[in-house]
């Protein structure tokens, strides 16, 4: 096992030979949501007229836990290395900066993975669970982990302490990621929230998942798939433009 398949085995090892905090604490953390907003709306809020919303909730909290997950593993990963002085044996291998991007992002795709099969795995113990088109969910869940892969990426190499890549999952990831319509509808909202909601990405990542499940979303799953591809594009070809300059890397 030589190149980027290497660091891929290095990164996917690290979250899980720690996979109780990881895996299940973002599983545990998803259910209590489920637990807490379902039992508290459940009778109050009705989205789709064949789907409780508990039902409603379950594919929101697993994108979400996914998409935050495969952020936390590339950024967390390089502020890591960056702190204790070990990137530079990183640094000192042949590996290509494309070699960087396909094993961080890759791993994080498979941390995002594992903790939304998770989560749809222990929901399935309090809610009936819905997979009518299971292509268009694989689509957005890889692209949603892989866009958000590359945004830790970012993160993590722009950031010198860990504090800076808090302040970045605090004030950019977490805010749009709750307001992508995980608890709600964006039909629900004033016009004007309607609209901050369509400029959101994180948005069509959800909606679009969320289409997977049951066959229905807020917009259209092609606009959403076009939405999160040209997003995609955008972050990696920054990443990359990074990673090729040596960004935060030799310094």
């Amino acid at each position: 096992m030589i190149g980027w398949k290497m660091l891929f085995y290095k990164e996917v090892s690290r979250f899980w030979r720690v996979a109780f905090q990881t895996v299940a604490g973002p599983v545990l953390t998803a259910m209590l949501y489920l637990l807490i907003f379902g039992h508290a709306l459940e009778s109050h809020v009705k989205v789709y007229d064949t789907i409780k919303y508990t039902a409603f909730l379950v594919p929101g909290l697993a994108m979400m836990s996914l998409l935050q997950n495969a952020f936390a593993n590339s950024s967390s990963s390089l502020i890591m290395s960056k702190v204790m002085g070990n990137l530079v044996f990183l640094l000192l291998t042949p590996l290509s900066y494309l070699n960087w991007y396909v094993a961080y992002v890759g791993a994080a795709v498979v941390r995002g993975l594992v903790v939304g099969a998770g989560v749809f795995a222990v929901s399935a113990f309090f809610t009936d669970l819905y997979f009518v088109a299971p292509l268009w969910l694989l689509t957005f869940a890889v692209l949603g982990a892989a866009l958000m892969g590359t945004l830790g990426l970012i993160a993590g190499l722009w950031a010198d302490k860990f504090d800076q890549l808090a302040a970045f999952q605090n004030f950019v990831v977490m805010p749009m990621t709750f307001l992508s319509g995980v608890f709600y509808s964006i039909h629900s909202l004033p016009p004007f929230w309607q609209t901050v909601s369509h400029l959101n990405p994180f948005f069509y990542m959800i909606d679009g998942f969320r289409y997977g499940c049951f066959g229905i979303s807020d917009v259209s799953p092609w606009l959403s798939l076009g939405v999160v591809a040209l997003a995609l594009a955008l972050v990696s070809t920054v990443a990359l433009l990074l990673l090729r300059s040596g960004y935060k890397l030799r310094t």
